[in-house]
């Protein structure tokens, strides 16, 4: 069999950023990728390329939850391709799969590091959103360490992306009264007439944590759950608002990090109120349920199959975009999972 030859893409991560990512910090660079392929190593197309703010946590110099990102690498992201060519028994050209194959249209790998997708079940494009990291996150973060109980007042922040925007339908369908917070009027309309939340707060509306904090009280009377996407002055806003034996679950402070990571705000006033509520606060990493993807699958895919929750996705078109893409997340332009078409 010929051999063929495919023109390959790649946006390698060259400079730190200190504050906003952009096309900067990467280089695009051009090359040519052939089918042949060693045994079990499989060839495949980039179709969706995630976008996620963990990727701005690792540009970040100290170590967080990992080792920084190296320079001088593709970017790492998951990805939905097609397959190319295969040599293994496992895949056949054509079929759809997940990897972790990074910002590039065409990479080899080893079969073991793809997972078969099948695309009558559900769009392939959950895998990266409410069938994949995202919806894991949402569910176990939830589930796991928020305990919801019905009749609880759950808040959620960053209410209208990716994790946040499952959080409060997860919230919802747990029989919470669940509040969303988000920036401007239009998402905090989506969070009540589509999402079916509670009420929604519109976090720009505000100029100070104090003002903030009283609008959250009027909405809520107290908060039993608080679920974090954003930190900064909403979580500062939060925070005195808890009832006796909170939970708070921290799965992201995406308002840290341009560049706050690095020189991170020391925040001891919330102490205090996680002793005189004996509340408790507890992070959480999607890497950690990894092992329990069937579990949460097994409860979430009929709800997606029977569209009895919302699962939107905001999809930038062109592999070209993927740094602009990034950036998109600290500005607030999407509503629920961001994606590259490619």
């Amino acid at each position: 069999m010929q051999t063929r030859i495919f023109q390959n893409k790649q946006w390698f991560y060259a400079k730190r950023p200190e504050a906003r990512v952009s096309a900067e910090h990467y280089e695009l660079r051009e090359s040519v990728i052939d089918d042949v392929l060693a045994n079990n190593e499989v060839l495949v197309q980039a179709r969706y390329i995630s976008v996620d703010p963990y990727m701005r946590i690792q540009q970040h110099e100290r170590r967080t939850y990992d080792v920084p990102h190296p320079l001088g690498i593709v970017q790492r992201a998951g990805v939905v391709a097609q397959v190319m060519a295969s040599a293994s028994e496992r895949f056949q050209p054509g079929d759809w799969v997940l990897g972790y194959n990074g910002w590039q249209l065409f990479d080899k790998c080893h079969a073991n590091d793809l997972q078969k997708l099948d695309a009558e079940a559900a769009p392939v494009s959950t895998a990266l959103g409410v069938l994949g990291m995202p919806g894991r996150t949402a569910w176990f973060g939830l589930m796991d360490a928020g305990r919801p109980r019905p009749g609880e007042t759950l808040v959620v922040s960053g209410a209208a992306g990716a994790v946040g925007s499952l959080v409060a339908q997860f919230g919802k369908r747990a029989g919470c009264r669940v509040v969303g917070i988000a920036g401007g009027a239009e998402k905090c309309a989506y969070l009540v007439n589509t999402l079916g939340l509670d009420a929604a707060v519109d976090y720009k509306a505000f100029a100070d944590t104090a003002s903030l904090a009283a609008e959250i009280q009027k909405q809520t009377g107290g908060v039993d759950i608080y679920f974090d996407n954003v930190g900064g002055m909403v979580t500062d806003a939060v925070i005195p608002l808890i009832k006796l034996r909170a939970r708070i679950i921290i799965c992201g402070t995406i308002s840290q990090y341009d560049g706050g990571l690095d020189h991170p705000d020391l925040a001891p006033r919330i102490l205090q109120h996680m002793l005189f509520q004996r509340a408790t606060i507890q992070g959480i990493l999607a890497r950690d349920f990894v092992y329990r993807m069937e579990e949460m699958r097994a409860i979430v895919a009929p709800w997606v199959k029977n569209r009895e929750i919302v699962f939107d996705e905001t999809v930038v078109d062109g592999f070209e975009q993927l740094p602009e893409a990034l950036n998109m997340l600290f500005e607030g332009k999407n509503i629920g999972k961001l994606l590259v078409r490619v």
